[in-house]
């Protein structure tokens, strides 16, 4: 698609204005700011919203929320990392950043880097570093080759191998460094399916199963939770799954969000289908932490690991909670060479449509910034490519669900939306919920803009029954926002994860 229209006029953000910009003399601001430990602590991009936006009880449940929640937690995602997890060596943490980044991207290490590396293990070996030892998760060429001979192939013996946190390491690394083929990744995905047993079906009409980057978002606003307020507000029921913190960038969360604004983020998949099927929800977030236990046990291998091993691909396409309607999955990605394996996946879980998406930072949120014509080569931000069951059912695949494929380049221009800039949040959970919780409960911007094309979008490409006209979708997403009911549903789920039995 072409990119016609002017780009965005420089400037501070809505909330960086608001922020500046004292209340006239006289005028009541309400509750639009916390005293926290004796400082201000901002709530001005929440809570300053003109009546007219929005009304007073959509203004004020945000902010309720906020200050409990700054009561309660810590508002920068780096604080959510579990206690108690060692930390990796610098030096060979930053060595292994340098290589198995992607296709064609490794960067191979100089000599005075390597020798330098060799020697923190060594010296590690030997008890000579006190501090910050080298995991045994940072490995060398012996150890690679005995943790192949021994697990692989997997069912080769009668019973379960036991093997040491190096030899696991040693395998994820090599994986990911190989490439891998679809049938090991189809082994990830499907590894753990039966854990907790059959997944439970939730009766609702439709459900979207959504798979962003476990390890969150550093810069850029993540709007995946709001997106799925919207979306129950019509019908399209959302589940989430993910963790409070994930490496290697350890971002901003869903988990980390609903925890900040008191939600109970630690619900069984049973729980989650009750959630699904409550009409004042309607949407639900599963921790990987109960959703299953040994993958949510090796975060801290992982961490010193450094990439992402294939897990971190699979894991998007997870399914653990089923539909007696219509299933759908979305999940986000930023290296090509992923577009198609994770289509493939999708197709494994027999669900009747798939979409994924190059949004910001590799996760699902499409932008409204329009594109540079000097943007890096390759495939750009808001690149789609799924399938669906078509309109005229004429052909059906081996699992008997019928589908069609598509591959489009989202431009919101094209569909009315100014270009603006990506709001930042700089790994601030505060501040994204601010962004969030404001453009729900109305304040129109570039917040309010990637929610409606976020929510519309998915309805549209999905396939989804109402949205089969994209301007009738983006008025559902816009109707859901401004009657309040998408941030009702939000406040209320809050309340409701903490009485589902």
């Amino acid at each position: 698609m072409n990119y016609l229209l002017r780009p965005p006029l420089p400037g501070p953000s809505l909330l960086a204005r608001r922020r500046a910009s004292p209340s006239p003399a006289g005028q009541r601001v309400g509750s639009a700011a916390v005293v926290v430990g004796g400082r201000r602590r901002c709530r001005r991009g929440l809570a300053v919203v003109a009546a007219s936006a929005a009304p007073s009880w959509m203004e004020e449940a945000g902010v309720e929320v906020l200050e409990e929640g700054l009561r309660r937690n810590p508002s920068v995602s780096d604080s959510y990392r579990p206690v108690g997890l060692t930390r990796p060596n610098a030096t060979v943490l930053e060595a292994q950043a340098r290589v198995c980044t992607g296709p064609g991207q490794t960067r191979p290490l100089g000599e005075e880097q390597a020798m330098r590396v060799l020697d923190t293990i060594l010296r590690s070996a030997m008890g000579e570093l006190k501090e910050e030892p080298v995991s045994s998760a940072q490995l060398g060429y012996e150890e690679v080759q005995c943790v192949l001979k021994d697990i692989l192939p997997i069912g080769s013996s009668s019973g379960s191998t036991v093997v040491s946190e190096a030899l696991l390491a040693a395998f994820l690394i090599g994986q990911r460094m190989n490439r891998e083929t679809d049938r090991e990744l189809k082994a990830y995905c499907l590894a753990f399916d039966d854990e907790l047993g059959p997944p439970p079906i939730a009766d609702v009409k439709s459900l979207t199963h959504y798979g962003e980057p476990y390890d969150g978002n550093t810069r850029f606003f993540r709007s995946t939770l709001f997106v799925a307020a919207v979306r129950a507000c019509y019908g399209e029921s959302c589940l989430l799954h993910g963790v409070e913190w994930m490496p290697p960038k350890g971002g901003i969360t869903e988990g980390q969000m609903l925890k900040f604004m008191g939600a109970n983020i630690h619900l069984s998949p049973t729980q989650a289908k009750t959630l699904l099927e409550d009409e004042n929800a309607g949407f639900a977030f599963l921790n990987l932490q109960e959703a299953c236990p040994p993958l949510y046990s090796i975060i801290g291998l992982r961490e010193h690991i450094k990439k992402r091993p294939p897990l971190a691909t699979s894991e998007k396409v997870q399914q653990f909670v089923r539909a007696r309607g219509r299933e759908s999955m979305i999940a986000g990605f930023y290296h090509e060479g992923y577009e198609d394996p994770l289509l493939m996946l999708m197709r494994r879980r027999t669900v009747h449509a798939g979409l994924v998406v190059k949004g910001e930072e590799g996760a699902l949120s499409m932008t409204t910034k329009e594109r540079s014509a000097h943007a890096s080569k390759g495939l750009p931000v808001n690149h789609c490519s799924g399938f669906r069951t078509p309109n005229n059912i004429n052909s059906y695949e081996a699992d008997g669900i019928p589908r069609e494929s598509f591959r489009v380049i989202v431009n919101a221009q094209e569909l009315g939306f100014e270009s603006t800039e990506t709001p930042r949040t700089d790994r601030s959970v505060l501040k994204n919920l601010e962004l969030g919780l404001a453009a729900l409960g109305g304040q129109k911007g570039a917040a309010y803009d990637r929610i409606v094309l976020n929510a519309a979008m998915a309805d549209h490409l999905l396939g989804c029954s109402g949205a089969e006209d994209i301007n009738t979708a983006l008025d559902r997403a816009r109707e859901a926002i401004d009657s309040g009911k998408a941030l009702r549903r939000l406040m209320s789920y809050i309340k409701i994860s903490h009485k589902v039995t």
